[in-house]
Parts: C-alpha cells; sequence; structure tokens
C-alpha cells in the first residue's frame, strides 16, 4: 500500500512541476541561462554572475516549493493519527522543513552580502550579479 502511495505522490508531483520546468526554457521568470553562446547573444564573463544568480533563485523556489508540500503532509500526519509516534514523527518533520529553510535562505544571505562585497556594488538596490 506505501509503493501505491508513493507512485501516486509522485505522478501528482510530475504533473503539476512539468509546467514550471518547461517554462524555465521560455522565459518565465527568466532563462536560467542568460546567452545562447552562439549568434546575437554570444556568452561573456558577465554572463556567468547571472546564471550563478538565476541557479540561486531557481534553488530558494524549488526548496520552498518543497517545503509547503512537507508542510502539508506533516500537517496531514500530524492531525489524522492519534498515535504518539506518528504526530512525534510530524513534529520532527516540521522541525526539519523549518531547519532547512533557515540553512538555504541563509546560505542565500551570506552568498548575496559576499558577493555584494566583492563586486563593490555595497549596500546599493539591485541584483549583485549585473556586474558589467
Amino acid at each position: 500500500m506505501t509503493l501505491r502511495r508513493v507512485v501516486l505522490f509522485v505522478a501528482i508531483l510530475l504533473l503539476f512541476s512539468g509546467p514550471a520546468m518547461a517554462a524555465a526554457q521560455t522565459g518565465w521568470p527568466g532563462k536560467i541561462v542568460p546567452c545562447d553562446g552562439v549568434g546575437a547573444n554570444p556568452c561573456n564573463i558577465c554572463h556567468l554572475g547571472t546564471l550563478a544568480q538565476n541557479i540561486l533563485t531557481v534553488g530558494i523556489y524549488v526548496a520552498v516549493f518543497l517545503s509547503a508540500i512537507l508542510f502539508a503532509y506533516a500537517g496531514f500526519l500530524y492531525l489524522t493519527n492519534e498515535a504518539l509516534n506518528k504526530q512525534q514523527q510530524a513534529k520532527d518533520i516540521f522541525k526539519n522543513v523549518v531547519l532547512g529553510l533557515i540553512v538555504v535562505l541563509s546560505a542565500w544571505l551570506i552568498v548575496d552580502t559576499t558577493m555584494r562585497v566583492l563586486t563593490g556594488s555595497g549596500a546599493s538596490i539591485g541584483a549583485w550579479n549585473q556586474i558589467c
């Protein structure tokens, strides 16, 4: 029975994440790779910063999306199972998701602050990856 639930969960996840993966190449919220390498938009060193920022942004989107799913799953476990071990498992999932989000967002803040200092953009408003 648990294998059936896992297969159903993965199928639903792929169903809802498919359009988002397709949109990553079409320009919403932006292309991950900012240049095409040939033609009118050749790659240069300035695109490296933009690529790093795009990867970080996609990583944060994925982390928030997965944390919302895990929060919903933990809430479902907590409310539907009266056994003490399932409620403890739900509490552990809540705790781990919150810690994971703190780690991901802290890592983003550290990278963003470091890159602002290294590129000399200081406390200016805007993306640090727009060096050129």
